[in-house]
């Protein structure tokens, strides 16, 4: 008799085997579909239904999947979402269309496209002053508007004990706000430069999101299975850090973040990270980590799935690892159907696999991609 999504899901994480690999898709940006493919999407299965925006936010551009949408793509998981505090919401859609959308962290985008924005505005980027840390207005973590509707949401789709449940709130990952404050390369050459400034914005931010996430888990933490959290490490070939930058800097957030999470919910933590970090998994274990994603292929020693495996598989479950950068959006449907089967063959080799895209899926792969993908699983992906 198969297993339940949520006890398939359960399962997996426990490391044990389940009756076939989960599917995540849609719990959040990193797994999500950007409009533009979830209406070709749509198109293609005769689905009808108003365009929503994950978080309330359109200018992420990243759709909030329809119930019927999830159950045809066969998904195991359903997120459990914050969203940005009210008047933060409100300002934004009185501004002038098109104009800068701002969040309550300061940082600005700009529109680049349809459903495309680009980060525009950083407004820590001219500054490696402690002094001006001290006096930017940071954002109210307390707001209650962020979590008002959590408990109900997730206590919803626990008590129907359908789905596991990932709790993704958002802007909550403290080396990418600070990164957002500053400009990603300004941060990095502070990094080096003036890292007594780095380790106070760390300091800083790392705050901010365990206030969020401490509001968010007295919300939901008792129901969710996962929290997923993250921060981008990796780029293709190599770090965006240096291993011994991380361990001095950036690891000491992590692991303070972790343990926080730790000690509000029993949920595994899921963290996102792009890029090839293979030099970091070692203290992403010893850290406590138990899920990583997105498993870039594409990316230096992160293609190496047998050695991801060897090393680190009775350590993490890995989920995603389904190529964004060539075989979904250009790839046959068969090319798909083949690749899929080639990850859960190593990586879903006795259990300890979740299927997913390597992030979003972006506006260049075809609806019929996106298909093969998850019916691949319903066809590759079941344990004897």
């Amino acid at each position: 008799m198969p297993l339940t999504s949520r006890e398939r899901v359960l399962t997996t994480i426990n490391h044990e085997v389940p009756d076939r690999v989960p599917i995540v898709i849609g719990a959040s940006n990193a797994t999500g579909i950007k409009m533009p493919t979830y209406r070709r999407l749509k198109n293609l299965l005769n689905f009808e239904a108003p365009e929503r925006y994950l978080y309330d936010f359109p200018e992420l551009g990243t759709a909030l999947l329809d119930e019927p949408m999830l159950e045809r793509l066969h998904v195991d998981v359903r997120g459990v979402l914050d969203r940005e505090p009210q008047h933060i919401l409100e300002r934004n859609a009185n501004r002038e269309p098109d104009s800068m959308y701002v969040n309550s962290w300061g940082g600005g985008v700009t529109k680049a496209g349809v459903d495309n924005w680009f980060p525009s505005y950083h407004p820590l980027a001219e500054t490696h002053s402690i002094e001006d840390l001290e006096k930017y207005p940071w954002p109210d973590m307390n707001d209650p508007t962020r979590v008002a509707h959590v408990r109900a949401h997730a206590q919803k789709l626990h008590q129907e004990n359908k789905y596991a449940l990932m709790g993704t709130p958002w802007l909550a990952f403290p080396v990418e706000r600070a990164y957002e404050m500053q400009r990603m390369d300004k941060f990095y050459l502070n990094m080096g430069r003036h890292p007594d400034f780095v380790v106070e914005l760390l300091k800083k931010t790392g705050e901010m999101c365990k206030t969020l996430m401490g509001h968010f888990l007295d919300e939901c933490g008792d129901v969710i299975d996962i929290v997923k959290i993250g921060d981008d490490l990796g780029m293709q070939s190599s770090l965006m850090l240096s291993p011994k930058m991380y361990r001095n800097y950036v690891k000491p957030i992590h692991a303070d973040y972790i343990s926080f999470i730790k000690s509000k919910t029993k949920a595994k933590v899921f963290f996102h990270t792009d890029g090839d970090v293979f030099p970091l998994l070692p203290d992403f274990v010893e850290m406590g980590i138990d899920i990583l994603n997105p498993i870039q292929t594409s990316a230096g020693k992160m293609s190496n799935l047998p050695e991801l495996k060897k090393q680190f598989g009775k350590d993490l479950i890995f989920c995603g690892a389904i190529d964004t950068h060539r075989v979904l959006p250009f790839g046959t449907p068969e090319e798909v159907r083949a690749e899929v089967k080639r990850i859960i063959d190593v990586l879903g080799d006795g259990g300890g696999y979740m299927l997913a895209s390597v992030h979003t899926i972006l506006e260049d792969v075809p609806a019929e991609n996106i298909l093969a993908m998850v019916d691949a699983v319903e066809e590759f992906g079941w344990y004897r």
